[in-house]
């Protein structure tokens, strides 16, 4: 396991097939493991697969840019309606607002996060790719709305799935001591 963990890369050169139904299952599942402060569950993972869906979510991907952009240039238009066909799926990962009164929404979102890691290594030890992407539409209130979202509810971003088209390469592991300090010293 911590071998996946160390080597996992992510690959943004996805085509089909996808994951099947009953590893689409599995994955969740170890998404639904992420740590969760209280129990509440924070999470939403919205999923769309398959020509049909992937441009029903480029249609909400140009909704909502117009609606923050409306003199959007015929180009932008083009590359918006692109983006959900760089894969055969896509997972839109969600931190929901419990409102909990000892749960802060950070810790939601953090939660969230860590299920995403959870589900990006899972996808990496079945042999698929995966690509964790985010950009101005993660972060556009309208898109929430028009995913039938709260406002308060945070979308940690795109998941990206299917079968790496290239090679994985490998990437140099970070030094430990570039990164932790242990006490004071």
């Amino acid at each position: 396991m911590l071998e996946n963990i160390i080597n996992r890369v992510s690959c943004g050169r996805l085509t089909a097939p996808e994951p099947s139904a009953e590893q689409l299952e599995l994955l969740f599942q170890a998404a639904l493991r992420a740590p969760d402060h209280k129990g509440i569950k924070p999470w939403q993972y919205i999923v769309f697969s398959g020509e049909e869906q992937l441009n029903q979510l480029a249609d909400l991907y140009l909704q909502a840019s117009l609606l923050v952009e409306p003199d959007l240039e015929e180009s932008k238009r083009v590359r918006i309606l692109s983006l959900p066909h760089r894969a055969p799926m896509v997972i839109v990962a969600v931190a929901k607002s419990r409102n909990h009164e000892k749960v802060p929404h950070i810790e939601e979102v953090l939660s969230a996060g860590a299920g995403v890691q959870n589900l990006l290594l899972g996808a990496y030890d079945l042999g698929y790719g995966a690509y964790w992407r985010s950009g101005p539409l993660c972060f556009n209130p309208h898109l929430k709305t028009l995913l039938g979202l709260e406002q308060e509810d945070t979308m940690v971003g795109f998941i990206y799935l299917g079968t790496p088209s290239i090679a994985l390469k490998a990437k140099p592991v970070p030094e430990v001591k570039d990164f932790v300090r242990f006490g004071l010293d």
